[in-house]
């Protein structure tokens, strides 16, 4: 037992922080949940254990897909990425098997005994569930960069429902309407644009790793996540226009920075890894949001 924990800790270290990951599924709660709430007109709050759940299933459903990823792609990372916790034998399949069935039990009978929407819970983790086993279709998705993306990527969306479902119920809001729409899309287009970025490196930079350079050409699929990130920040750009219209100002130039980066980027991809400079936009992209929500709480609408 002390030994799989041990081993459990060195796991997580690397691949996993627990303490991040536990702020930033607070983060992610957050986020949604007063976009929403003031959005709709609501100011005063309830706050409860409810709250404490729908953030901590937001870090443990990540967890678990976590965990997923080197489970189903073990066999490539043992290539690939053989200094890893799991493919280097210095954790072991067993444990995190047990940790995640523990963790994936412990989150669904919370879940049940104390929150409002438990279906949308329930349709999340069979989602989950799917992605795990890729749908039942491994030969097509595996083997296929940009079917892995079309059928893992809405996992995102779905997480975001989640919430969504958690505070319209709670608060008796619209339960469809142009804010939980945009706000539906808020988190997904990041991971987007996050997830086809890391895998665009410079011609020289290529492994027998399948990434969408390889695949499209880096400049294709530059292309792509510029403008995916201008479609992102036009939600933004609705979503606070009617919270604070500074934050509209420092959301547009944190834009026009990134879409600078990518116009050098493709003009010499071996300056830098774009995922880098998208990782950098989308840590300041989402703590403007956050920042817009404190103020308007605090200052009312600016």
């Amino acid at each position: 037992m002390i030994a799989a924990i041990k081993r459990l800790h060195i796991y997580f270290k690397e691949m996993y922080p627990i303490i991040p990951r536990l702020f930033l599924g607070a983060l992610i709660f957050l986020e949604i949940h007063f976009i929403i709430l003031l959005n709709h007109g609501v100011t005063e709050f309830q706050f409860g254990i409810e709250e404490v759940i729908c953030a901590f299933t937001i870090f443990s459903f990540l967890c678990w897909l976590r965990i997923a990823d080197d489970f189903k792609d073990y066999e490539l990372d043992c290539r690939l990425f053989a200094d890893r916790p799991l493919p280097s034998g210095r954790v072991k399949k067993k444990d995190l098997a047990i940790f995640v069935s523990i963790l994936i039990a412990f989150t669904l009978i919370l879940n049940f005994i104390f929150m409002n929407n438990f279906i949308f819970c329930f349709i999340l983790y069979t989602y989950g569930s799917l992605m795990a086993v890729w749908f039942f279709q491994k030969h097509k998705i595996q083997t296929s960069l940009p079917k892995a993306l079309v059928t893992h990527n809405p996992v995102q969306m779905i997480m975001n429902i989640y919430i969504i479902s958690f505070t319209v119920i709670k608060y008796q809001t619209t339960a469809i309407d142009l804010t939980n729409i945009l706000a539906a899309f808020t988190l997904y287009f990041p991971a987007l644009i996050w997830e086809v970025s890391r895998k665009i490196r410079a011609p020289k930079d290529e492994t027998e790793y399948v990434t969408y350079s390889k695949l499209f050409g880096y400049k294709k699929a530059t292309n792509f996540v510029f403008l995916v990130t201008w479609i992102d920040i036009i939600t933004n750009f609705i979503l606070v226009w009617n919270l604070n219209k500074i934050s509209v100002l420092l959301l547009l130039l944190n834009v026009l920075w990134m879409s600078f980066k990518f116009i050098e980027f493709k003009k010499d991809p071996t300056k830098y890894k774009i995922v880098e400079k998208v990782e950098r936009y989308t840590y300041i992209q989402e703590s403007l949001m956050i920042l817009t929500i404190i103020a308007f709480l605090i200052f009312g609408k600016i």
